[in-house]
């Protein structure tokens, strides 16, 4: 099989990894021709994860009519606020009917559009679509560590493509037809993420942070059952393994930032000093705008966004959290009548 993988950065160049092993010809387009440079001429990418190396089918290219040529299935791993955007150089590119699956985790800004909704809305043909999500930090997955995902697609049979394309050794893929909870699931666990790294930073112990990856999961399931969501996939990899790993890991960049930020660090200081694009940072406002228009609260969620934009202090949000009106454990998450 063919296929296309669209963007260079850590997650790209661990897909690459992971679907060049298992033999399949890979075409992997990056922005940066330094990037496709040094992948062609010594298998390693010299920007994100320069130790791993490639098998020599993944070939790479700065031309994105290049990479998608041919493709029997395109994987998208840009930052989510890129998606549109190489969906609409690719449109004129693809083939009818050919398999698309993003990995970005995130909701636009302004349209308020989960990833594939942005695909269906650019490339149309919503049955070729499907998002894949879980606990999968690229550094762990480019070494062979056991991993596992969450596939959820449209259509069963593009599910099941992509289920068997990315299934590996090291590697399991689960199907799941919710896509609206896949989806959802992978952008708010950023958000309390970098919550969670703001605890960190504030010096607190296990219990806060305890505190707000549970009420964290309780506040995802809402929006998602709102949205129609199944509850249950709030309970699996792309609900809470990745909300776990996301919290909890040297390498989640949204756990970082939200340390960063607590020390006296900002968005735009944090993406200088690292390179990295912490995807809760965006998401923060999209979601919170998400559920304003469907007349929730997410309170996690709005505090994360006044302090990363409205000059709020982390220490502000705690005595806000700590100070709402006392409710129902499950409220508002589909299974009690009262939201309070």
């Amino acid at each position: 099989m063919k296929v296309a993988v669209i963007g260079a950065g850590s997650w790209g160049t661990a897909v690459c990894w992971l679907l060049g092993g298992k033999g399949t010809e890979v075409t992997l387009w990056a922005r940066e021709p330094e990037i496709a440079e040094g992948i062609n001429a010594d298998g390693r990418n010299p920007l994100f994860l320069k130790d791993v190396v490639l098998d020599p089918r993944v070939k790479a290219t700065a031309d994105i009519e290049r990479a998608v040529y041919g493709a029997e299935a395109v994987v998208i791993v840009t930052p989510s606020h890129g998606v549109r955007g190489v969906a609409e150089q690719m449109k004129p590119l693809l083939q009818s009917g050919t398999p698309v699956i993003n990995l970005a985790k995130g909701v636009e800004q302004g349209t308020l559009m989960r990833m594939t909704q942005v695909l269906e809305d650019v490339l149309g043909e919503r049955s070729r679509l499907a998002a894949l999500s879980g606990p999968n930090h690229a550094e762990e997955v480019s070494k062979g560590v056991p991993s596992a995902a969450a596939v959820a697609a449209y259509d069963e049979n593009i599910g099941k493509l992509f289920q068997e394309m990315f299934m590996a050794p090291s590697f399991r893929a689960y199907t799941n037809p919710d896509v609206v909870g896949v989806e959802l699931g992978g952008a708010s666990k950023n958000v309390i993420a970098v919550a969670a790294g703001m605890s960190d930073g504030l010096g607190f112990g296990d219990n806060p942070k305890a505190t707000l990856m549970t009420r964290g999961l309780a506040e995802m399931s809402r929006l998602g059952a709102h949205l129609g969501a199944n509850p249950l996939t709030y309970m699996g990899l792309a609900g809470m393994g990745d909300l776990i790993v996301t919290c909890t890991s040297r390498h989640s960049r949204n756990r970082a930032l939200g340390e960063w930020v607590a020390k006296g660090g900002t968005v735009e200081s944090y993406a200088s000093e690292t390179h990295m694009v912490a995807e809760g940072a965006g998401s923060a406002i999209s979601l919170d705008d998400l559920a304003h228009s469907i007349g929730m609260e997410l309170p996690i969620t709005h505090q994360v966004r006044s302090i990363l934009y409205e000059g709020h202090s982390p220490s502000e949000a705690v005595s806000v959290l700590m100070g709402r009106a006392a409710v129902d454990e499950l409220h508002g998450m589909g299974l009690v009548e009262d939201e309070g």
